[in-house]
């Protein structure tokens, strides 16, 4: 028979306080977390052999369609809005205004579908203008571009002034126009 680590036989297990610790083992009764339901133990606990029921798999895979559908909805165009394109716009062709009055020289917008150029008149002709704000521009991607006047062009004079000009800028459903007038007056129409 065998001696346990205090010294008595395997079957007599007290200890200091007269208690019996028995140690339990699959010969009095136990079954070890480790053995499946395959060898007739259904633990309460699932093991990694058992995986994911489906329901688990489609809350799962509901929450990730949710959060991904958040993250593509918050992210902002990178083309920009069409009412910032406008603002732009309208924004540099004031600057152009206040340069003819500035430089007394008169200056021209001209716009085409692809963009826009201003040029100034130097010595009897048009020379196109390159400096910031005034390079030629383009516009953003998808912008449609419809101008009221024949030539899509509207000259600043030295006074401000500028011939009228209705400028309608489309992108899918919005729609934003700048209109120039008479008296020289830009402004945003949303």
């Amino acid at each position: 028979m065998p001696i346990s680590a205090a010294g008595r036989a395997d079957g007599d297990n007290r200890g200091a306080g007269g208690f019996t610790s028995r140690r339990r083992s699959a010969e009095h009764g136990f079954t070890p977390s480790w053995r499946s339901a395959e060898h007739g133990f259904t633990p309460s606990w699932r093991s990694a052999e058992h995986g994911f029921t489906l329901v688990e798999l489609l809350v799962v895979l509901t929450i990730i369609a949710l959060l991904s559908a958040t993250v593509l909805l918050s992210v902002p165009d990178p083309r920009g809005t069409l009412a910032s394109e406008a603002e732009r716009f309208a924004a540099r062709a004031k600057a152009a205004q206040d340069r003819a009055i500035m430089d007394n020289r008169p200056i021209a917008l001209r716009i085409s579908p692809g963009g826009y150029a201003f040029s100034t008149r130097q010595s009897g002709t048009w020379r196109g203008m390159n400096d910031k704000p005034f390079a030629p521009q383009r516009w953003g991607e998808g912008v449609r571009v419809s101008v009221t006047a024949d030539n899509g062009r509207t000259v600043f004079d030295t006074t401000g002034f500028a011939d009228p000009l209705h400028v309608a800028l489309a992108r899918g459903r919005e729609q934003v126009a700048v209109d120039i007038a008479n008296g020289g007056a830009i402004r945003v129409v949303h």
